[in-house]
This record gives structure tokens, sequence and C-alpha cells, in this order.
């Protein structure tokens, strides 16, 4: 640090601010602020009190669900707009939707009408689809042969991010859920909008180190999950003073800000790089050979055609791995495939983490169980995006095995939880139940949208990745309301006095293993047609998945004034922009040429 310290401050700031790496940062921050659609029923109550009835608060929750879910519109937006533009609109819906919320809670203005309060409620929830569709789309382009990694990492810190805001809200107004309203009003908006110029997309390259980089960002996000799962048990067990609770928020913000430190040392080794003296650097390459770059007839005239509009060759699309247009990978059968897992997995998926609650109750486990399980299940559902991410990436590189296979390994496992919960009697069952239904909700996002990114390509990707889910909401209200908890209503009939009318009892209440059995072994019978489907999948996609599919991406071309450096047992090609690919990786490529021939390096 000793030679960027001396005078060099001001330039070594500029470069980690304009960075890869800190474009990572950026977009886990945009990801934490993106969690408030989670945090729904911490003020719900707020609203209730304004007048609304159970009718009202179930709209207004339809309504919730429905800003959501509905990404597909942001999507198409971010396709036309600028970067910044899509940060701002989103910062602007955010801040719109939950201040006028906070103004009705406060009494400051009237009790909006009901489908004012829907309105409110909608923009305010379909606002983080702005900043988490960009922050995902944006850091899978800079980082595409990483991908599975990188969404794993960023969807997994969506799933903490309405814990992280939580406790930042104890910290600040304790239990006062009116200030939780202007605090999702506020943060989210601000991280927007302080890092609306940030994310961007940036010039083609590849560290050596990549992986290794982004290992050490999921170990840091595992210390926040944690010490975030530490605290919500013991609210759930202690009444906690407000000063514990202003250290633990104070706490939440210094865990987030650790990646930094990571940004920062992986900018000095670049910068270090870039200033070695001119005797450590060598000329490429290392041989007699001349390395020439020959343009290609057939790539000048693919370069100059101009672009075709976006519903020509709707039926005549381009191989898989190539870029589609929305129609075109939207019509194709690959997508109806990756519809139908999404249909069977996620649907059945959000029923039963929806329904943990009751399955609790029914069991007759304390209420302060059920919540500690339940929040157990979150944390799990934080682990199964990341690891799957990783797991995948792994997998896909030693083995080439596609992810729709370990997509069919996690609704095996999922359908295995749901029949858990559907024969209770095996001990500890709700527990293990939990566990797995909690970790294969979370595991099945980064799969479907990585491989969303690698069959249909990038250039529509922001629209791509909000396709499959967009029928999602009917399937769940299917699955959800008109099976799950019409078998449940039907169950706790049987628990009634012989000779009571079901129809005059206002709540119905199940109680013993029998509540959910019939519900769960069809959820569980859906899952398990979903890993059948994925794997009929992987079967049809396994030539593409054989293959490198990430070979667009490495391929640089590179003249005899290119250079290469050597630092911490490390070997760097210069490029113009600054990124390095290791010096090795180019050698392999440069063996299997023939002398005098126009070459390609690997990078």
């Amino acid at each position: 640090m000793g030679g960027i310290m001396g005078g060099k401050c001001f330039p070594f700031a500029i470069q980690v601010l304009r960075g890869r790496w800190f474009t990572i940062f950026a977009s886990l921050m945009i990801m934490c602020g993106a969690g408030t659609t989670y945090i729904y029923n911490l003020y719900n109550k707020e609203i209730k009190v304004l007048g609304y009835d159970e009718a009202a608060m179930s709209k207004i929750a339809f309504y919730r669900d429905v800003g959501s879910c509905l990404a597909i519109f942001n999507g198409l937006i971010i396709e036309v707009t600028p970067t910044w533009l899509g940060f701002l609109l989103g910062a602007a819906m955010n801040f719109g939707g939950y201040f006028m919320i906070w103004l009705a809670v406060m009494g400051w203005i009237p009790k909006p009408a009901l489908w004012h309060m829907c309105l409110y409620i909608a923009v305010a929830t379909n606002a983080p689809n702005f900043s988490g569709t960009l922050g995902i789309v944006k850091s899978v382009q800079n980082f595409p042969v990483s991908r599975g990694v990188v969404i794993g990492l960023l969807k997994g810190l969506v799933g903490l991010g309405g814990a992280v805001i939580t406790q930042i809200y104890h910290g600040i107004y304790e239990n006062d859920s009116k200030g939780l309203v202007l605090l999702c009003a506020l943060l989210p908006t601000a991280v927007s909008l302080l890092f609306m110029f940030t994310i961007r997309n940036l010039k083609k390259g590849r560290q050596p180190n990549e992986l290794r980089v982004f290992l050490n960002f999921f170990y840091l996000t595992i210390v926040l999950a944690l010490f975030l799962m530490v605290m919500t048990l013991l609210e759930k067990y202690i009444n906690l003073t407000a000063a514990v609770h202003s250290r633990s928020a104070i706490a939440v913000v210094i865990i987030l800000f650790l990646p930094l430190l990571l940004v920062i040392k992986e900018e000095v080794t670049i910068w270090k790089v870039n200033k070695q003296s001119p005797t450590n650097v060598n000329i490429v390459p290392p041989t007699d050979q001349l390395v020439t770059v020959e343009k290609h007839p057939q790539l000048e005239e693919k370069s100059e055609q101009k672009e075709t509009p976006w519903f020509a060759n709707i039926f005549n699309k381009p191989e898989r791995g190539e870029d589609h247009t929305i129609l075109q990978a939207i019509l194709s059968i690959d997508m109806f495939y990756i519809f139908l897992v999404t249909l069977c997995g996620y649907g059945s998926a959000l029923t039963s983490f929806e329904q943990l609650r009751p399955i609790g109750i029914a069991l007759k486990y304390h209420e302060r169980l059920v919540g500690s399980i339940i929040t157990l299940a979150s944390v799990w559902n934080y682990y199964g995006r990341v690891y799957s991410g990783f797991v995948s990436e792994l997998l896909l590189m030693k083995w080439k095995l596609s992810r729709s296979i370990m997509m069919s390994v996690v609704l095996l496992m999922h359908g295995i939880g749901l029949l858990l919960v559907a024969f209770p009697e095996i001990p500890g069952a709700y527990y293990v139940a939990s566990v797995i239904i909690g970790f294969t909700l979370g595991a099945q996002v980064p799969i479907n949208l990585a491989m969303i990114s690698e069959l249909f390509g990038l250039k529509y990707f922001a629209t791509l990745l909000n396709c499959a889910s967009l029928t999602t909401p009917l399937w769940v209200y299917l699955m959800n309301t008109k099976l799950t908890k019409t078998l449940y209503a039907r169950e706790a009939a049987k628990d009634l006095p012989q000779g009571v009318d079901p129809a005059t009892v206002k709540d119905l209440s199940c109680s013993g293993h029998h509540c959910f059995r019939v519900s769960f072994s069809i959820l569980a019978s859906i899952a398990f047609i979903g890993a059948i489907i994925s794997l009929q999948f992987a079967r049809r996609t396994r030539e593409f998945y054989k293959g490198d599919i990430y070979k667009r991406f490495r391929v640089q071309r590179f003249s005899r004034g290119d250079t290469y450096k050597r630092f911490n047992g490390e070997t760097y090609m210069k490029f113009e922009d600054g990124v390095k690919a290791p010096k090795t990786e180019m050698d392999q490529s440069s063996s299997n040429k023939a002398p005098g021939s126009a070459q390609r390096w690997e990078g």
C-alpha cells in the first residue's frame, strides 16, 4: 500500500470506483435494499389500523404480490433505457409508494381509498424489480463465465435484505413499525441513487483469480447470514434492550461493508501490476512466432449487418447460446420446458413455504418455536441460493453437467421434504422438512436464471429472466388457496363435533397429522413431475452443455505489441483496459496453433 499512499490516493480511488469488483460490491448493496418485499408482515398492522377489513387487507396483499411478480415490464423498460435511468425510475417508485403509505399511517393525509392503497403497495413492491434486475444483468454481463456464482450470490443477498433492513429498523426505531415504512422509503432509494452510475457494462476480460474472489465474497455473506440468524432467534426468546438493537444495527452495517476491503485488496494487486517497471515487461509472444490477427470475410460481413427488429425471424431461431430476441426465446421449446419446471418447482415450493406456520400450529408446536423454525427456513433459503449457484457452476466446469440435472436433484429433495410434511409421524419430520423446503425454494432461483442466460444469450436477459416466473402468482394462488387451503378446511371439518355445520364456523382450525396429508402428497407429486421434466430437459440439452458454452466470452485477440507481467506468482496479460488474463492459458492456446497461422489467444 506504500506506493499507493505516496501521493497517488486519488487515482487509486478512481480505479477502485471504476473497477469491476466495485460493481459487484455495489450490486450486493443494491440487492440488500431490494429485500423490502419480504417484510410486509412487519408493518401491515399499521395499514389495518386505518380501518380496512380482512377482505380489504387480502386485496392489498394480493396487489403486493402482483407488484413484486410483474417484473417483466421492468425488464422491457430496462432494455430500452440507460442503466442510470432504470435505477432512477426504481428509486422514484420506491420512494413514492412507501412515502404515500407512511403519510397515511401517520395520519398526515386522509385515509386512502382501497384502490389507492393497492396502487401504493403495488408501486412500492414493484420498484425493487428495477434495481434487482439491473444488478443481476450487469453483473452477469461483466462476469459471464461465472454467471451461476454471480446469480446465486446476488439472489442470496435479496433473501437476507429483509433481515438486514429489519435489524437497522430495530436499531433506529426499536419497535415503531410506522418508522419501518419510512425506512423502506428512504434506505433502498438512497442506495439506488448512490450506485446508479457505478453499475454498468465494462469491457470484456477476466482475471485469473475470479472464482477465488467470489468465494471470498461468499464467505463474508455467510458471516452476515449467521449474525442475522443469531440476532433473529435471540429476539424471539429474549427482550433485547434498545442499546443492544443499536449495536446490532451497527454490526450489520460493518459486516455489509467488509466486502469493500476485498475490493480494495484486488484493486491494489491490479494497481501494482500496471505500475511495474518496464524491465519486468516482456513482449508477447516469447517465441519467434508472429501473432497476427486476420480479418475473416464472414465475420466482417456479419458485423456489418444491420440489427434486425425484435419481431423478425420469430420462428427462425439461432443456435442455443446465441442471442435470441424476446419472442424467439419465449416461443421456443426450451423456454416451455423451463416454464414447466418453474411451475412444478417454484409454485409448490412457495405454497409449502407459506404453510409452514399453519403446519406447526396443526402439529401443536409452541408459537415461539414455530416462529424460530420459519426464521431458520428463511436462512436456509439464502444457503440454497448461494450453494446452488456455486455447485452448479463447479459441476458445469468440471464434468459438463447441465444445470437442469442439478434442478432435478433439487426438486427430488423438495418432494421428499413435502412428503415429510404429509407424513409427520417420523420423529423430527417438521424440523427437517422446514430446512429442506427453505433450501430447495432458494436453490431453484439461480439455476433457472443461469439456464435462461446460457440458452438464450445475454442481449435481452433483463426481460427473459422474468419470463419463466411471470405466471407464478396464478399457480401459487391455485396451489395455495384453491388446493391446500380447501383441503385443509375439509380436514378441519372432520374435527368438528357431529352435527355442527362447517359453514357456520368462522375460522376452521385443524389439529393432527392428517391436516396436510392429502394436499402435500399432491404437491410432492407435482415436484416429482417437475424433476422428471427437468431430467428430460437435461437429455434435450446434453450436447449443448458438452461443448464450451462460454467460449465466446473467453476468446480475446492480441497483436505483437501486447505485453504480459508477472506478479505474486501469477503471470498477467495486459489488455487495453487493464484487465488481466493468465499467461499459462495463452501459452496453451498458442501451442495448438500451426506456426505462421492466424491465432486467437485464450484469456
